[in-house]
């Protein structure tokens, strides 16, 4: 069973370091999209992420400990098997059936052919799936059997090549019965697809709900979220990739951070009509009540209300970074300030979550404290 868990483990890793890059870009795509953020259609794409990483990893893994692969096969090795449907005469051959006796027939089900076969077939069964979920057409089973072939071909040509010349010989062989039993599995899953989708929402579904959502100027407030989300990352990526490359100190930094989120939350949308670049990417615009230009007072609150939070966290980083001898007299003031500003800073955190999560269950009734403060509203941009 570990030559299963192994290799399932290893992709759930590797899924998870893809998901810290790949998680933003598909929130953005999915808002532009449909309009909303979608559970469900991000369940479906990272799913099949993961899926694509696990038959990958369950067809190559476990790799070898040696680059040098012929050294450890004899020299008349054959790396592969061109001959079809072999596994049934290897099924049929080393089972003990006896044809008059059905009682013996179970013992096919035992043998490690079939399971192999049986392996195979249930390896592109999900690809299926996802591409009956994925086309929403019944008549494309020939488009699913060609991709299940191409897929399956793909792990074959990896596996006899030796991963493309990493390993000098192949450590697994090309088999042509995998082809047959992949491609099968992939067309089975499409057939069958139905009555697995039932019990999800259909894409027919999102798109009806775009529609709706779409005539109407509420932003949800994930969507909200997510823009304050990019416009903070900018910040930080700038200073990343410019002083931070050159300068490690904390008060230049936090220094730069100012400076940035006052331009990024404050001269940006007051130089673009009420956007800043996290809500021009998902297409909406910050406005006042009467849905004109916010004056800058007003955008001066957003920013400021914003900047508080991130001061106070950037304020107890400095203290920590802050280094007193255990004798001065100052020691003592500085554990109890910086412990004083870290339990204010739990609470003040655990109020904006709470505050968060009771935003987004109102679905757009609400505004966040910081358009709530400074009097605007958000509201997608129908140019």
């Amino acid at each position: 069973m570990s030559v299963y868990i192994m290799p399932i483990q290893t992709a759930a890793i590797i899924f998870l370091l893809l998901s810290v890059f790949l998680t933003i870009p598909w929130l953005i795509y999915v808002y532009r999209k449909y309009g909303y953020l979608s559970i469900w259609a991000s369940i479906v794409a990272f799913s099949f992420i993961f899926y694509l990483l696990s038959a990958l990893f369950l067809v190559l893994l476990p790799l070898p400990d040696t680059r040098n692969t012929c050294a450890l096969q004899p020299p008349d090795t054959v790396h592969y098997s061109l001959i079809p449907f072999s596994f049934i005469t290897d099924t049929i051959n080393s089972s003990k059936i006896i044809w008059t006796q059905p009682a013996t027939y179970m013992q096919i089900f035992k043998q490690g052919a079939f399971l192999q076969a049986a392996f195979n077939i249930l390896l592109l069964l999900p690809l299926g799936v996802y591409l009956r979920y994925f086309l929403q057409n019944k008549h494309y089973w020939k488009r699913a059997l060609g991709l299940g072939f191409g897929l399956s071909l793909f792990f074959e040509i990896t596996q006899v090549t030796g991963i493309y010349g990493i390993y000098n010989c192949p450590y697994r062989i090309f088999d042509v019965d995998d082809l047959i039993l992949n491609s099968t599995g992939a067309l089975f899953g499409f057939l069958i697809a139905p009555m697995i989708l039932a019990l999800f929402p259909s894409k027919k579904n999102l798109l009806v709900k775009r529609d709706k959502i779409q005539e109407s100027q509420v932003v949800r407030p994930l969507a909200q979220l997510l823009a304050v989300f990019i416009d903070f990352m900018l910040v930080y990526i700038s200073w990343s990739l410019t002083l931070g490359l050159f300068i490690s100190n904390e008060m230049v930094e936090f220094i730069y951070k100012t400076a940035g989120f006052l331009v990024v939350y404050f001269i940006v949308p007051l130089l673009w009509d009420g956007k800043t670049a996290g809500t021009g990417i998902l297409r909406f615009e910050l406005t006042d009540s009467e849905g004109d230009v916010p004056k800058w007072q007003a955008m001066f609150k957003r920013m400021f209300a914003l900047f508080v939070p991130w001061v106070l966290s950037a304020f107890l980083n400095i203290l920590t970074a802050i280094e007193l001898d255990m004798n001065s007299e100052m020691y003592v003031y500085h554990v109890w300030l910086t412990v004083a500003v870290f339990g204010f800073l739990v609470i003040m955190w655990m109020v904006l979550v709470i505050h968060a999560i009771y935003i987004i269950s109102k679905k757009g009734k609400r505004t966040f404290y910081y358009d709530y403060a400074s009097g605007i509203t958000p509201r997608k941009d129908l140019d």
